[in-house]
């Protein structure tokens, strides 16, 4: 066995420390998605906002977060429940205290859970683009990365008690998302679609008869650069994740790039067929958000998968992403900009569940009752971390606003909380450019 203190030194342990390392460029994507997609009026703040969300959310998980969700073999609180033993929650020391930040697979992790605390953090912001205050950002991202993250973190990745379905009932794996599809993506869109509902829609977006009004985002070339510092990022992303959560060897990783590029591309293209036949005309925004969904969907579990199971994941996010950003605007009177529930919540549920029937284990197929498992994982994000994240916004709603005055969201973000626009030397286009 290889001494965990030399793991960085190991061909896996250094391609694993390099992959994290491009984890960030994915955050750094996923804001400028979000900042081309809303308001030129809001685009400063939109990227400042981004960069506050991961700067509270790396400190809070360091604090507090790590604490919770620890990791694999690390001290737990466990409970027996009619002869079984489940893990429910970590017990670290807060500020990391004691914890040796040694390159060893247990401190990768903790790296891995401050970067999907920071990724998840971002995905909120681009749902509720153009109203939601700067102050209370950074205390709702303080909840998600000190409270619904790690806590969910710890069961799927540390070996709590959805890792453990396998163990103590039989069920495949347990719960499998070595990428974070629901820990990160489907905690981050569960958290959007909370704070668009407790904000609301933006000012002029519904008719008096309840009819969505189309506000184009600003910035069609920041959506696309964003996917390709997203597409970097994730190739990271997963394969980091599976050598962490997998322990795969390292040669694997040349099979998560095809797979997760794969998945990327189908649904990227399906979105843009889709709309090409649909409105007569490619849709930038929406073939970004089905590139970004197709991304989602590959990280539960791209080592396991073979390239043409990673296609049809891909092409079904495309059209699942395609067709509910409709859906949510028209039916459900959910204003989200950026497509982040769609591309991050749905994209990561249908992840989950494509990894049970898809995902390939090393000498067998899918282990029976591994798509059961997923399922579990899935109703717990529904079930409980929607709940929770809705409840703890909400009660911070009622201690402090978090939608900014209806006099801010007409002036626009940048002047109203930072004084000054983003393109100061340009023409701002008013409401009267909303297509109605």
């Amino acid at each position: 066995m290889i001494p965990v203190t030399v793991f960085a030194e190991t061909p896996a342990g250094a391609i694993c420390l390099f992959s994290l390392l491009l984890v960030p460029l994915a955050m750094a994507g996923l804001a400028l998605i979000a900042t081309g997609l809303g308001r030129s009026r809001s685009a400063a703040h939109a990227m400042l906002a981004s960069l506050c969300a991961v700067a509270v959310a790396s400190i809070v998980y360091v604090v507090c977060g790590f604490s919770w969700s620890g990791f694999a073999g690390g001290p737990a609180h466990v409970w027996l429940l009619r002869g079984k033993s489940w893990n429910w929650i970590a017990a670290q020391p807060f500020f990391l205290r004691g914890f040796v930040l040694d390159g060893s697979p247990a401190s990768l992790a903790a790296v891995f859970g401050m970067f999907g605390a920071g990724l998840a953090a971002i995905i909120p912001l681009s749902a509720t683009m153009d109203r939601w205050r700067l102050r209370a950002i950074c205390a709702s991202t303080a909840l998600l990365a000190g409270c619904t993250y790690p806590i969910f973190a710890h069961w799927a990745w540390s070996g709590g008690w959805l890792a453990q379905l396998g163990v103590n009932y039989g069920l495949g794996q347990g719960l499998f998302d070595s990428g974070g599809a629901g820990t990160i993506q489907v905690v981050g869109g569960l958290t959007a679609l909370s704070m668009v509902w407790i904000l609301g829609p933006r000012r002029d977006k519904y008719s008096a008869e309840g009819m969505p009004t189309a506000i184009p985002g600003h910035s069609p070339v920041y959506v696309v650069f964003g996917c390709f510092l997203a597409w970097v990022g994730w190739l990271g992303l997963n394969s980091s994740g599976a050598i962490l959560f997998q322990h795969i060897l390292p040669g694997k990783v040349a099979l998560i790039a095809v797979n997760t590029t794969l998945s990327a591309a189908s649904a990227g293209m399906m979105a843009l067929l889709i709309t090409r036949i649909r409105f007569g005309r490619p849709d930038a925004s929406i073939t970004a958000n089905g590139w970004v969904g197709g991304l989602v969907a590959s990280s539960a579990a791209t080592a396991l998968l073979n390239p043409a199971s990673s296609l049809i994941i891909g092409i079904i996010a495309g059209v699942l992403v395609t067709y509910t950003v409709d859906w949510f605007e028209m039916w459900l009177k959910v204003d989200d900009p950026g497509g982040a529930i769609p591309a991050h919540a749905l994209a990561g549920i249908w992840g989950l569940l494509a990894a049970g029937v898809f995902a390939r284990f090393p000498g067998q197929s899918s282990p029976d009752g591994q798509w059961l498992a997923q399922v579990i994982g899935v109703a717990t994000l529904v079930g409980f971390v929607l709940p929770l994240t809705y409840s703890l916004n909400w009660l911070l709603d009622r201690v402090y606003p978090q939608r900014v005055e209806s006099d801010g969201e007409r002036q626009g973000m940048d002047l109203h909380e930072l004084g000054a626009g983003a393109y100061p030397e340009f023409v701002v286009h008013s409401d009267e450019f909303i297509q109605r």
